[in-house]
């Protein structure tokens, strides 16, 4: 399937495009998003946009358990990203980190779906060595969590540099349980769960909250801000939204966000006493879902 060249596609309609193949797609109308992308690609839709696009009907697909439509549309994507990828670098663009991110993704939760745990392990450990010091790395690192980490050894968490008082290392905290809060500053799903933070460290009495974050370059309404700023308004966002949470120490540090694979925020984890994985959840989760993970 070539792809057509630019012409004179108006990029935001790349984007329309992209919103309105990920509504079909949720909607299980894959017919229509099929449809939706040969009439853009007809008009000469930017590459890297309609790849997302694209993107989205794999994903679509593998939300609706049809395997193995989501893998053959997932390595259509994943061929010709890697087609662009011959004459432009990955993070160029925004677009084309994210086409690629999911259709590696796609493939390997297929995998994982059908009972092929070790190969989609295989898989993802090459693509994040392939794609070291790339932005899509994080995303990659996430899956091979979400397939492998439960069960297995807490991974490491960097925790010299803290906010609301000292965070102890993992390693110190055995016979405890952990809970542990990946956020960031500018996410609204991240703050809509301050309540149920709040609410489980009342019940809870004895489990440790770490709330890890991590700079971003800028602060409210996208202001660039040096490290030094940003800091300060995190820890302002921290006491403003988080100052209910009893107890709730926050390290930062970018490579936190690297190794526990956190591209989504919130990201969620809970390490028992003995140091060992017992949920990892990207995305918010209810008051009910937590307690139930924590009993």
């Amino acid at each position: 399937m070539a792809l057509m060249s630019c012409g004179f596609f108006p990029r935001a309609a790349g984007q329309s495009l992209v919103r309105e193949v990920r509504g079909l797609a949720s909607r299980q109308e894959f017919d229509a998003a099929r449809r939706a992308l040969e009439q853009a690609r007809s008009a000469g839709a930017p590459r890297a946009e309609w790849l997302e696009a694209y993107s989205w009907l794999a994903r679509g697909l593998l939300a609706a358990r049809r395997y193995d439509e989501a893998e053959r549309e997932a390595a259509r994507v994943r061929k010709m990203a890697l087609e662009l990828l011959a004459s432009r670098r990955l993070d160029e663009d925004r677009a084309l980190p994210i086409a690629l991110g999911a259709a590696i993704e796609v493939h390997a939760q297929a995998l994982d779906a059908r009972g092929q745990k070790a190969e989609a392990v295989a898989f993802l450990e090459e693509e994040i060595r392939r794609w070291q010091g790339t932005s899509i790395v994080t995303r990659l690192r996430k899956n091979l969590n979400l397939v492998s980490l439960v069960g297995r050894p807490a991974l490491p968490l960097a925790v010299a540099e803290s906010l609301g008082g000292t965070t102890p290392g993992l390693g110190s905290l055995r016979g405890k349980r952990i809970l542990l809060f990946f956020w960031a500053h500018w996410c609204s799903d991240c703050k809509a769960m301050a309540p149920v933070l709040e609410r489980i460290a009342a019940e809870h009495p004895s489990l440790v909250l770490i709330a890890p974050t991590q700079p971003y370059g800028y602060v409210a309404g996208g202001e660039e801000a040096s490290r030094a700023e940003e800091i300060r308004y995190i820890d302002r966002i921290r006491r403003e939204h988080y100052g209910r949470v009893p107890a709730m120490t926050v390290p930062v540090s970018e490579e936190n966000f690297v190794v526990w694979g956190c591209s989504t925020t919130p990201t969620i984890a809970l390490v028992d006493e003995r140091g060992i994985v017992r949920l990892y959840h990207p995305g918010k989760m209810t008051y009910e879902e937590l307690a139930a993970a924590l009993r």
